[in-house]
């Protein structure tokens, strides 16, 4: 056997091997992390459980804990009769919003005047818990668009 054949049959012998340890690994690499889903049209993007400072229930502190919704498509969407609820059961219901093509509604916890992009509960208690829960988003018909986990829950999709 000459020279050239052996490195050939060893390069050969290193591919299958590094093929098949790569489709070994491939499966245990995904396990470890969840694969990235596509986000629905519209989603929480972004939750403020723990307002800055201390828990002091001032209107300020009460509406630095926010929950962002988005709007990924190029269209408005009509979000009247949605619904945004925690593990407590504490909802908030959207009345006569439009969410803008591409843009992102802030709801905040704390008394305010709405906006295009401010909307605000009117509670006088904080909802989000800062040790765990679930935000639920759920459209005019009561089907869940999205939730979004943390602390005890970490993790836990509804």
């Amino acid at each position: 056997m000459s020279a050239s054949s052996s490195v050939r049959r060893v390069t050969v012998v290193g591919a299958i091997a590094a093929a098949a340890v790569g489709a070994v690994a491939l499966p245990a690499a995904a396990a470890q992390k969840p694969a990235r889903t596509a986000h629905a049209a519209v989603y929480i993007s972004k939750v403020q459980y723990d307002s800055p400072g201390r828990d002091d229930r001032s209107n300020r502190s009460l509406n630095a804990e926010w929950v962002d919704i988005a709007n990924s498509t190029r269209r408005a969407v009509n979000l009247d009769h949605w619904t945004l609820r925690d593990d407590a059961g504490h909802t908030y219901t959207f009345r006569h919003v439009s969410l803008a093509p591409r843009a992102t509604v802030r709801v905040h916890t704390g008394i305010g005047r709405d906006t295009r992009s401010d909307l605000y509960q009117d509670k006088r208690n904080y909802v989000w818990n800062n040790n765990g829960d679930t935000a639920t988003l759920r459209n005019d018909r009561g089907r869940t668009v999205d939730t979004a986990s943390w602390g005890r829950d970490r993790g836990h999709r509804h």
